[in-house]
C-alpha cells in the first residue's frame, strides 16, 4: 500500500532550466503535462512550478539556493522540494522523503494552501469541514487513496450508520477541532489507507480510533497514540490524568454488523471481534489495557440487541459503546474500569 503524501528533498542547484529538462520533460513524455505558475505565490527566497497531467494527477516543485532551514540531519544549500500524486520523474528517485511537519514551515504551508485548494476545487462540500479537510489532507490528496478516503466520508457518512455525509463527517470534524491529535496528524491519517480499492473495514476501524480519543479527551484524560509496549506491539492510546500523572492503557475494536459478517446476531458479532482482539496482542500483553469496543457499525436496531444483552466480552475491563453523531455515546462496562469515563459516555 502506498504512503501518504509526502515532500520529496532534492538538493542541488535547479532553474527554471533544470526543471524544465528534468522534471517537466518526461512527465509531459510520459503522462501528458502541462507546466504554470503555482495558484499561490511560492515561499519567500524560492520559485515554484505547477505541473498537471492529462491523467488529473499533479506535482509541484519549488527550489531554493538557501535552504536555511533545513530539515533534521539534512544540510542547508540550494534544494527542492517535490510535492504531488503522480509518477516521480528519475532524477528525484534516490532524494529523501519528508512529512508535512518536518519541512520548513514556509514551504509546508505553501504546499498545504495550493493541496487544500486543489482538494476543495474537486470536493467542494469539504470546505465546510476545515479540520477534516487540514488533517486528512496526506491521504485526500494520494496517489491511490484520494477517491477512496474521499469516497469514505462522502458516500459513507465517515462510517455512521443510518446518517447523512453532513452529520457523519461533522462528527469528525468536531472531534479533531481540539487539536489533540494534531502531533500524530500523518499516523492517524494514514490509518484510513492509501489503496484504490475501498476498505471500509479498515475505515470503520480508523475511524473508531477517533472516536475513542474524542471521549477520552471529553472525559478529561490527555491521551498519546500509538504506544510501544515490551511485547513489540502497538496500542492504541495512553490516557493519563493531568491532575493525578496515573495512566492506562487503551486499546479499540470496531466489530461488523452482522449484515457484514458470518455472525447469526450482533451479540456474537461482538463476542467474536472482541476474542480476535484479546486472542492476539491484549494476550501477549499479560493484562492492564483497557478494550473499547466501539458498536458504533452496528444500525439502531443492532444494537438495541447488545445494548439490552450487554454480553460479556471475554476481557476485563472493557467498555462496550456505540456513538451517534451528534457526539452522543452510550455503553456499558464489563470488570473494574480504571478510568472515569461518566461525562463522556451515559451508561445503560
Amino acid at each position: 500500500m502506498a504512503q501518504p503524501l509526502r515532500f520529496r528533498r532534492a538538493p542541488g542547484r535547479w532553474s527554471a532550466d533544470r526543471v524544465r529538462s528534468q522534471l517537466k520533460r518526461p512527465l509531459d513524455d510520459n503522462l501528458g503535462a502541462t507546466a504554470s505558475d503555482p495558484w499561490f505565490s511560492p515561499p519567500p527566497g524560492y520559485e515554484a512550478r505547477r505541473f498537471d497531467m492529462d491523467d488529473g494527477s499533479f506535482a509541484l516543485f519549488c527550489w531554493t539556493d538557501s535552504d536555511d532551514d533545513p530539515p533534521p540531519a539534512a544540510t542547508p544549500g540550494p534544494v527542492g522540494y517535490w510535492i504531488g500524486n503522480t509518477e516521480t520523474p528519475s532524477e528525484l528517485w534516490r532524494t529523501d522523503k519528508y512529512g508535512f511537519d518536518e519541512v520548513p514551515y514556509p514551504v509546508s504551508r505553501w504546499g498545504q494552501r495550493e493541496l487544500l485548494a486543489g482538494l476543495h476545487d474537486d470536493e467542494p462540500w469539504l470546505a465546510a469541514y476545515p479540520h477534516v479537510s487540514w488533517f486528512f489532507l496526506p491521504v485526500f490528496c494520494s496517489k491511490d487513496g484520494a477517491e477512496t478516503t474521499r469516497a469514505f466520508f462522502r458516500d459513507h457518512a465517515a462510517g455512521f450508520p443510518e446518517a447523512t455525509r453532513a452529520e457523519g463527517t461533522g462528527f469528525v470534524e468536531e472531534t479533531l477541532r481540539s487539536g489533540t491529535l494534531d502531533d500524530e496528524r500523518e499516523t492517524m491519517a494514514g490509518k484510513l489507507g492509501t489503496s484504490a480499492s475501498m476498505d471500509l473495514v479498515r475505515m470503520n476501524a480508523a475511524i473508531a480510533e477517533f472516536t475513542a480519543a474524542r471521549i477520552l479527551t471529553d472525559a478529561g484524560y490527555a491521551i498519546t497514540p500509538e504506544i510501544e509496549v515490551t511485547t513489540g506491539h502497538s496500542l492504541d492510546f495512553r490516557a493519563t490524568d493531568p491532575n493525578t500523572g496515573s495512566a492506562w492503557l487503551v486499546e479499540v475494536t470496531r466489530p461488523q454488523p452482522v449484515s457484514g459478517r458470518a455472525a447469526s446476531d450482533p451479540v456474537a458479532a461482538v463476542r467474536d471481534t472482541a476474542e480476535t482482539k484479546t486472542s492476539g496482542q491484549l494476550e501477549a500483553h499479560g493484562g492492564g489495557v483497557t478494550l473499547f469496543v466501539d458498536c458504533t457499525s452496528f444500525p439502531a436496531d443492532d444494537w438495541a440487541v447488545v445494548r439490552d444483552a450487554q454480553p460479556q466480552v471475554r476481557h476485563k475491563p472493557a467498555v462496550v459503546l456505540r456513538a451517534r453523531p451528534d457526539g452522543h455515546v452510550e455503553g456499558y462496562q464489563k470488570g473494574a474500569v480504571p478510568l472515569d469515563l461518566s461525562d463522556a459516555i451515559e451508561w445503560v
